[in-house]
């Protein structure tokens, strides 16, 4: 089957893969276009599980103020060598999630690090919610396991959307990075504040 520019030039705006990587990723998929986006994710995972286990302990502080020192971000974003940390592609990067996360505001950096507290309180305020929208009783644990997954997008920062493109998550920038860089990256820690806000 033969590939159009136009097909390789949309899979290219929704993954932000190179040219021959869109081309090979359709022709695995016989032109299919959502079959060819899960191939590039499964190839980008794939590359970036391989480096997951790869010790990274050099990297970078990111400090980034936003809206005339209303807000401040400090974000440690690790990598293997200092060769890599000083390189203009990982700092813009770093600078990249610092304004992501002044912008969106998370709480965590994954969904594993969400206390059990706080999920039981999001059940609660789901379950609530679904029963004064006169929900069914019997799609109620769906809607609230469906609601709970929308909080867990929201707050952790690798499952929110990029600011910058909508169809990217936080996750696949850094699996994208890791691609193109060739090292195992880490978002470390990261601290957000506000002026303003309740310190608790």
């Amino acid at each position: 089957m033969a590939i159009t520019t136009e097909q390789i030039k949309e899979i290219r705006e929704a993954t932000g893969v190179g040219i021959l990587d869109c081309r090979k990723a359709l022709e695995q998929a016989n032109g299919d276009f959502d079959k060819a986006v899960e191939y590039l994710r499964e190839k980008g995972l794939a590359k970036a599980a391989k480096r997951a286990d790869r010790d990274a302990s050099e990297g970078v502080l990111e400090l980034y103020s936003h809206g005339n020192g209303r807000v401040g971000v400090m974000v440690e974003i690790n990598c293997e060598t200092d060769f890599v940390a000083r390189s203009e592609g990982f700092r813009k990067f770093a600078h990249e999630l610092g304004l992501q996360i002044a912008a969106a505001a998370p709480r965590y950096i994954r969904p594993e690090e969400i206390t059990e507290d706080v999920l039981e309180t999001e059940r609660n305020v789901a379950k609530a919610r679904a029963l004064e929208e006169g929900k069914p009783a019997n799609v109620l644990d769906r809607i609230i396991e469906g609601r709970l997954e929308k909080f867990k997008d929201e707050v952790c920062l690798l499952r929110q959307a990029y600011i910058r493109d909508e169809q990217v998550t936080i996750q696949d920038l850094l699996n994208q990075q890791i691609s193109a860089i060739g090292e195992n990256i880490v978002i470390r820690r990261f601290v957000r504040w506000e002026v303003g806000e309740r310190i608790s």
